[in-house]
């Protein structure tokens, strides 16, 4: 069985602030009481495709995940391990991250995809988010037999954590969108070795 939900969101700000934004969103040491689940996060690679113009990232996340009681002592953890990958193209103003977990996955299958694109009827002033999560408990996991109630659980956390998340990227924006703030007009590339050269 596997619980899948989507979600919209939209923030009045440009595309070039939000995505801005979500490159900082785990680097200020300022979010983290709010992203608690986030414990570290790592980049692997990235690289700027000079034909394309898209720049791509992997990053590497640790996420404290607890789960009901009875999950925690079937499992013997509650620290997930997650793979980030990440593809801009400023060209036609999208940012796609895909984030996958790479560690309890003989139990469960974590996909998260979320898209900012700046919207059809304000494209210059607002930015749409989508985001898609499917969750799926392996069937012949120790979990199997209470899958529905895992994957429900799992769900209601996700939301929890993607409002925390809207709350960080919006505060950012908002910062961003400060006078002294001269970001915005930075391509994607230079924003990024900026925010990753502090980390």
């Amino acid at each position: 069985m596997v619980k899948a939900y989507t979600q919209e969101h939209i923030y009045k700000h440009p595309w070039q602030r939000v995505t801005s934004a979500s490159w900082r969103k785990f680097a200020d040491p300022e979010n983290k009481r709010t992203l608690s689940h986030i414990l570290e996060v790592d980049t692997l690679n990235h690289k700027l495709d000079p034909l394309s113009g898209k720049l791509y990232t992997t990053r590497a996340l640790t996420v404290h995940a607890p789960g009901p009681w009875f999950v925690r002592k079937i499992i013997g953890q509650d620290i997930c391990h997650c793979v980030e990958s990440t593809v801009v193209d400023a060209q036609s103003k999208s940012m796609q991250l895909t984030t996958r977990n790479v560690s309890l996955k003989k139990y469960i299958e974590v996909e998260e995809k979320i898209r900012y694109e700046p919207h059809p009827d304000n494209p210059t002033g607002w930015t749409v988010c989508r985001q898609e999560t499917s969750i799926r408990i392996k069937p012949l996991s120790a979990l199997a037999s209470m899958a529905e109630k895992v994957e429900l659980r799992c769900a209601e956390k996700f939301m929890q954590n993607s409002v925390k998340g809207r709350e960080v990227m919006e505060r950012i924006s908002l910062l961003l969108k400060a006078p002294l703030s001269t970001d915005c007009n930075e391509n994607h590339f230079e924003v990024y070795l900026k925010v990753f050269a502090v980390c």
